[in-house]
């Protein structure tokens, strides 16, 4: 996908511009929002402590608030996701991206995995739900059993990683997912995406968003920031 292919204006439409860090300034949260408004993406997607300050910079300007969940380890208690996601909720969020629990994943307790999903998708009834599976830490299988039971959880999107771990958002990870999810779920590539050629990448091999700490700079705006998301 070229340049010419996909306008500054509809990749920000793609774009979750991101301040994940945990020394995030309340002057670097009104710089992400002004930016956010200014280029138009689709969201500022922040740690639960800021959801209600970001959302009342961004109210009016069409641009949603979203909050990560159990991030970014997944290794809280499906409890503990649901009152945080709810707390989020009643600050502004208007997505939830939550990490799934990895651990019984892998040890294959999917019923305790599923269970988690729809804990917080019944916190957020209404809200869009991302479902960060953390890809780096799981092989093709249990990436594809990962999305199956998103799906049944009733998530709206699967996503690829935190940032914080290992490894990030990969062309064959994003066509895997999708092969997953098919047209009923978004794809969402986060995790080390910082050029326009790598944004362009992950949607053309099914990603419907984009998680990027390097939102300005994905559309030609700026350099890239030094975030790890």
């Amino acid at each position: 996908m070229s340049e010419a292919q996909l306008a500054n204006a509809d990749l920000a439409k793609l774009i979750d511009h991101t301040l994940l860090k945990p020394e995030a300034s309340a002057a670097e949260l009104g710089r992400w929002a002004a930016e956010a408004r200014e280029h138009g993406f689709c969201s500022v997607c922040v740690n639960p402590v800021h959801v209600k300050r970001v959302s009342d910079l961004l109210a009016g300007s069409g641009v949603k608030t979203c909050s990560v969940v159990g991030f970014p380890l997944g290794a809280s208690t499906a409890a503990a996701k649901a009152h945080e996601t709810a707390g989020a909720v009643a600050d502004g969020a208007d997505e939830i991206d939550m990490v799934i629990n990895i651990g019984a994943l892998r040890d294959g307790r999917l019923d305790e995995v599923q269970a988690d999903i729809a804990a917080v998708r019944a916190a957020c009834v209404g809200r869009v739900l991302k479902v960060i599976i953390e890809t780096c830490l799981l092989t093709d299988d249990q990436k594809r059993t990962a999305c199956a039971l998103s799906v049944a959880a009733g998530a709206d999107f699967v996503k690829t990683s935190t940032g914080f771990s290992s490894g990030g958002a990969t062309e064959a990870d994003i066509a895997l997912m999708r092969g997953v999810v098919g047209a009923a779920l978004g794809v969402k590539a986060s995790g080390g995406v910082r050029t326009r050629a790598q944004a362009e990448a992950m949607i053309a091999a099914g990603a419907s968003r984009i998680g990027a700490s390097s939102g300005v700079a994905l559309i030609g705006a700026a350099p890239a920031t030094s975030g790890s998301y």
